[in-house]
């Protein structure tokens, strides 16, 4: 069975590590289509859509999206929206798992991907000297992803972790941790407790080896993620995974696209290929996907996007060599 691809590079350094990416895919000699597809800032400037019609086609006919980056302005500019935003969107992709690996630490973050305060539901009112912002979050939403968060832990066989702010946040957050609890009591061989956000945050940098699984609301959880990476090694081996019910899944690294070092040759094309790595896991290449992942993790990246992408090619080669 083929399963198609559809590759995104997107804007600045995911140009050089996507297309690094593909070539460890095509390495490997699985049945993969590989078709690449324009999105981004670059390309809204150039069409007038961050999104072209003919991309979001070509994803709908696809198994998987492998997502570079994408330059999003700080400030509102008239007509752009963020891809990767619309393509969660699009595909119902409730479920955003960020790994975080290193030595004796190995949790997932499970990351509501759909609500919360990334609703955009923004106002303003005062002339502009006030701004408001809802923050949206519905039992059904939060009850999906903590089942998700639940069926990784069991996995795992470990223990799973909610995340909320229900001591300040007692509408929204309050909500959350309710169907959170009830949901978590449907499997019970699995060890649950509770953290507040703050906590959660200190406890990561003192003891990150406390946790397995983690499940938070949108915002907790992007914020949480890249700090776990922090801890970990950093953004330049931090993967993730946008999943819902269906296909296609979006999978992309959670660095942004760097425009700082864009077009050097020295962006680290890690967190792209891991990213790679838990798509052909969910395709179902399991084995695969695992020895991927051991080898990028335990290839230091060179400072050259090239080297590093060789080196992991390299191995990957002299493991099927052994195989056979």
């Amino acid at each position: 069975m083929t399963h198609t691809i559809t590759i995104i590079p997107g804007d600045g350094i995911g140009q050089e590590v996507i297309p690094a990416t593909v070539r460890v895919l095509e390495s490997l000699g699985l049945p993969l289509t590989i078709q690449c597809a324009d999105a981004g800032f670059r390309t809204f400037e150039q069409t007038g859509q961050a999104l072209p019609t003919e991309t979001l086609g070509l994803c709908e006919g696809s198994d998987a999206v492998l997502f570079g980056a994408t330059q999003s302005p700080v400030t509102k500019v008239e007509g752009y929206s963020s891809p990767i935003l619309t393509l969660r969107r699009r595909f119902n992709l409730f479920a955003n798992l960020r790994p975080a690996i290193k030595d004796n630490i190995d949790l997932l973050i499970v990351r509501e991907n759909t609500e919360g305060l990334y609703s955009r539901r923004e106002r303003v009112e005062d002339g502009g000297q006030t701004a408001i912002a809802e923050r949206v979050i519905t039992a059904r939403a939060s009850e999906r992803i903590v089942h998700a968060a639940c069926e990784q832990a069991v996995q795992r066989r470990r223990k799973l972790t909610i995340v909320h702010k229900a001591n300040v946040l007692k509408e929204t957050c309050g909500l959350f941790r309710r169907v959170a609890l009830e949901v978590t009591a449907q499997y019970p061989t699995l060890a649950v407790d509770e953290v507040l956000v703050d906590t959660a945050a200190m406890l990561l940098v003192q003891n990150p080896a406390r946790f397995d699984v983690i499940v938070t609301t949108n915002l907790f959880g992007d914020i949480l993620s890249d700090l776990a990476a922090g801890v970990t090694g950093g953004l330049g081996i931090a993967p993730s995974a946008n999943i819902g019910t269906g296909r296609p899944a979006v999978f992309e690294p959670v660095h942004g696209s760097a425009p700082d070092i864009a077009g050097q040759g020295i962006a680290d094309p890690r967190a792209a290929i891991l990213s790679a790595a838990m798509m052909l896991d969910w395709l179902g290449y399991s084995e695969i996907a695992a020895t991927l992942t051991r080898i990028t993790y335990t290839t230091p990246h060179s400072d050259d996007t090239n080297d590093t992408t060789d080196a992991i090619i390299r191995q990957l080669q002299q493991v099927a060599s052994h195989a056979h």
